[in-house]
């Protein structure tokens, strides 16, 4: 057993992920496609108007990938993936005259976390554009998909390849993993990029701060303070909405991130 930083953090997760190779051997084997990614795009922001979505995404000449990891247990996020993939969709549309499509769409989202409502009972679900014929026939018409993929539900009907990948996923959550469980040499890479001893103090410190953070939320939300939190609370909170407007989010998405009143962000910004 080796001691990693678990994959449910954004940053660590962006580390090993941005690498093309890894990227590329994850959304393949998701995929069951061939593709040609020489680059990892991270928080990459579409035209503002087309919509303020920031994301990850690689592309190669004829498809777009886009992967995210999502752990914060929001009730929302089957609607906010579907944006953020329509998003990747619309923002191909230059003209009025033209609405083609340059790149087929693929987007894989990783919850490292389940819902308590039940709505997720299944490892490895796909929703996609193709239309059902009344004879129950399918039109493949738009190759475009949307994929949810659950860690923590891997079963033995999840598909052997994304299973592999959901496994490493899954070990890595206690912030140990089992070396001899994963032969494969793409993931023993993975695992040695994971390892604490590799982590430079800056990223140990931006991870740490993401942990502290994530706890904080959880707590506002089990005890009530969605809006009143307490003082030494409400400074990391403002600081991180001071954090997050700079780097361009809305006003009323940092609210919703931070659990602040919508009016005080709006302070934070000098509006």
């Amino acid at each position: 057993m080796v001691k990693v930083i678990p994959l449910r953090y954004g940053t660590i997760f962006k580390r090993i992920f941005s690498q093309p190779k890894v990227f590329q051997a994850f959304a393949e084997d998701v995929l069951g496609l061939k593709l040609n990614i020489t680059k990892v795009h991270t928080e990459y922001e579409y035209p503002k108007p087309i919509g303020f979505v920031k994301t990850a995404y690689a592309e190669d000449e004829e498809q777009r990938v886009t992967v995210e990891i999502q752990h914060v247990k929001e009730g929302d996020f089957f609607d906010r993936f579907l944006y953020y993939h329509l998003i990747s969709l619309a923002e191909q549309v230059k003209s009025y005259q033209d609405y083609s499509f340059a790149h087929a769409v693929y987007t894989i989202v990783v919850l490292t976390s389940v819902p308590r409502d039940g709505t997720i009972n299944f490892s490895h679900g796909v929703s996609d554009m193709s239309p059902r014929t009344e004879f129950g026939n399918r039109v493949a018409v738009y190759p475009h998909r949307l994929i949810f993929l659950v860690p923590r539900l891997v079963n033995e009907q999840t598909p052997p390849a994304i299973r592999e990948w959901l496994e490493l996923i899954l070990d890595s959550l206690d912030e140990e993993v089992q070396e001899s469980a994963h032969p494969r040499p793409l993931f023993q890479e993975m695992i040695a990029a994971m390892r604490q001893t590799t982590i430079s103090p800056e990223m140990l410190a931006e991870i740490k701060d993401d942990a502290a953070w994530e706890r904080a939320k959880t707590r506002f939300r089990r005890e009530g303070h969605a809006s009143g939190l307490e003082e030494g609370d409400r400074k990391r909170a403002i600081e991180t909405a001071r954090r997050m407007l700079q780097k361009g989010f809305e006003p009323t998405v940092v609210a919703e991130m931070t659990d602040l009143p919508v009016a005080e962000v709006n302070q934070v910004l000098g509006k």
